[in-house]
């Protein structure tokens, strides 16, 4: 389902209209939690980018423990949030052997 579109209901049944209403929660809650994930990523790489060391220690933590909530709540696959999480650290360990 496209962000921002509405689900289409056929059927007037309660059942079909819980399970809609369902669909729209679960989608706004996956979705909060995406942006979360993609927020922090984006701040640890510029962090990174930028060459400060002490900046992305800070955010190394909170990123990969938003990673690993994505595992559980079943945003991102677990093969994925992994590589996220190696990508992520053997740069901060670059920056960090840099300095």
């Amino acid at each position: 389902m496209a962000q921002g579109q509405a689900t289409k209901v056929k059927k007037k049944k309660k059942s079909v209209l819980k399970r809609a209403a369902q669909s729209r929660q679960r989608a706004e809650v996956n979705r909060a939690n995406r942006t979360r994930v993609r927020t922090l990523m984006r701040r640890l790489r510029t962090a990174i980018t930028a060459g400060d060391a002490t900046a992305a220690g800070n955010l190394l933590q909170p990123t990969m423990s938003a990673i690993d909530r994505a595992i559980t709540k079943g945003v991102l696959h677990e093969n994925t949030a992994n590589r996220y999480k190696s990508r992520l650290t053997l740069a901060y360990n670059g920056v960090k052997a840099a300095k």
